[in-house]
C-alpha cells in the first residue's frame, strides 16, 4: 500500500519526470486539504492567457503578477479559487475572509472585499478549477512513483512561477530529488 503521510495542507506534490498525463506533467501541486475521503490542491505553475480582471474584477487590480487566471486544475474550472500569502507578522486567524492553510498562507472568501486583506498580503494567486483525489487515489500515485511530497515555502504560491518552478523546487531538495530537475521527462527523447 502506497503511503500519502507525509501530505498535509501546505504541502506541495511535485510531479516525476515520468508522469506524462497533460493535466499534471511537470506540474508542482500545492495541497489545500488532506483528509481521509481525499484531497484537493492546486497548480501552482500553469499560467492561462486570461487576466484575473476579466473573471474577478473587483480582484484583478490585486493579482500578483502575472496577473493571469492560473489553471488550478481539471477539476471545476469554472470555480476561482485565491490564495494569498500574508506579510510578516500578519496572523492569518486575524484576518476575515481568509481560512489559513498552513503558515502565512490561506485561502480567500472571493465573496468579501478585497481591501482589508490587500494590505496585510504580500501576493495573491487566482486558480480557475483544482486537482482533487478520492481517498486512497493519491496514495496509490504516490506508491507509484508518480508524486515527490515535499515542504512547500510561500514564495512557491505567490512568486512569479515561470515554467521553472518545478525544477527550482526540486533542486533545492538535494540529491538524489534535485537530479530529477534535469530529467528529459520522455526516456525516449533522451
Amino acid at each position: 500500500m502506497g503511503t500519502d503521510v507525509d501530505v498535509e495542507p501546505g504541502t506541495l506534490l511535485v510531479a516525476a519526470p515520468q508522469l506524462v498525463d497533460q493535466n499534471f506533467r511537470r506540474t508542482v501541486v500545492f495541497v489545500i486539504h488532506h483528509r481521509p475521503e481525499g484531497t484537493l490542491g492546486v497548480v501552482l505553475n500553469r499560467p492561462s492567457e486570461v487576466a484575473v480582471g476579466e473573471v474577478l474584477p473587483k480582484w484583478g487590480p490585486h493579482a500578483t503578477e502575472p496577473s493571469a487566471l492560473f489553471v488550478g486544475g481539471p477539476v471545476e474550472q469554472r470555480t476561482a479559487i485565491c490564495l494569498a500569502a500574508l506579510r510578516a507578522g500578519e496572523d492569518v486567524a486575524a484576518v476575515s475572509g481568509m481560512v489559513g492553510v498552513r503558515g502565512p498562507v490561506g485561502l480567500v472568501d472571493l465573496d468579501g472585499e478585497p481591501d482589508e486583506l490587500v494590505a496585510k498580503a504580500r501576493g495573491m494567486r487566482f486558480f480557475a478549477g483544482y486537482a482533487g483525489w478520492e481517498a486512497g487515489q493519491l496514495a496509490g500515485e504516490i506508491e507509484r512513483g508518480d508524486w515527490h511530497v515535499v515542504p512547500a515555502l510561500p514564495d512557491d504560491v505567490v512568486g512569479a512561477p515561470g515554467t521553472e518552478l518545478w525544477g527550482r523546487v526540486l533542486r533545492r531538495q538535494g540529491p538524489p530529488l534535485a537530479f530529477l530537475a534535469t530529467h528529459p521527462g520522455d526516456v525516449q527523447v533522451n
